[in-house]
């Protein structure tokens, strides 16, 4: 009976000893108490622009369907870009597209070389369009990124790389689809790496308080990697346990001994 109350009070050691405040896990904090209804206007919101190894895919269509399908030499080969993991593997998907050069152009059929270096995908759309008018009729081109995918690594429930379909996503929403940060987590210190103009970016964002929506990495950027450090909790919590994990062994062992007479 000694032994089993021993082991009790090693369970208790590791659930309590490391208490984490509210105030550590509780996100979007306002230093103003009375701003919590005020509204904030939305001002660095992101839009990609295209860049060279990007990958595009370009649909265009016309009152002459035939004569669109010219155009669209990968409509008929599966084109969803899937990055998510499943059971820890990232599984195998065909993407193709149209990739764009190092010099920031795409070859298209009949058309030729056209730079798209820096536009958005709407510029792209609306300049492929003017392009093609000399071979279709009232053409249409829709344009998107197949390429945008973002990393989160660390303490979070579930590690992943997900892709982008609509061209935005906030670090708030990555987080989310990564099943949020666990309670061991630093909601203070989250890191954001970013590849930058042939540079590499270590940005911080702070997820406790509400600045962090106006921080230039709350919208995230293709390829951008979040990572999550785990916070001094989770470190306590793995010492103890490794010190008192002989002494929860040999007391679940006399348990057996004890269950078996």
């Amino acid at each position: 009976m000694k032994n089993l109350n021993w082991f009790a009070f090693c369970l208790i050691v590791i659930g309590f000893s490391s208490c984490i405040s509210q105030k550590q896990i509780t996100y979007f904090q306002s230093p103003v108490p009375d701003s919590t209804l005020v509204p904030e206007e939305i001002k660095n919101r992101y839009v990609p622009t295209i860049q060279p190894k990007d990958l595009l895919s370009i649909n265009v269509n016309s009152l002459n369907p035939e004569a669109s399908s010219f155009f669209n030499p990968y409509s008929g080969i599966e084109r969803i870009p899937t990055f998510q993991t499943v059971n820890g593997q990232v599984p195998v998907t065909t993407v193709v597209g149209y990739l764009v050069d190092q010099d920031g152009n795409i070859q298209l059929p009949l058309v030729g070389k056209i730079k798209v270096l820096g536009l958005t995908s709407a510029g792209a759309q609306e300049m492929l369009q003017e392009k093609l008018k000399q071979y279709l009729k009232e053409p249409t081109v829709a344009v998107r990124f197949l390429n945008f995918k973002v990393s989160v690594l660390g303490e979070v429930a579930r590690p992943s790389m997900f892709s982008v379909p609509n061209e935005q996503m906030t670090v708030t929403e990555a987080l989310s689809l990564a099943g949020d940060i666990t309670i061991y987590g630093r909601r203070d210190n989250v890191m954001i790496i970013r590849e930058n103009n042939g540079k590499r970016e270590f940005g911080r964002v702070n997820m406790n308080q509400r600045d962090l929506f106006k921080s230039p990495y709350y919208y995230l950027h293709p390829n951008d990697v979040i990572y999550v450090e785990p916070g001094k909790a989770r470190l306590a919590y793995a010492d103890r346990f490794y010190t008192i994990l002989p002494s929860i062994i040999g007391a679940l062992s006399l348990i057996a001994v004890i269950i078996r007479r």
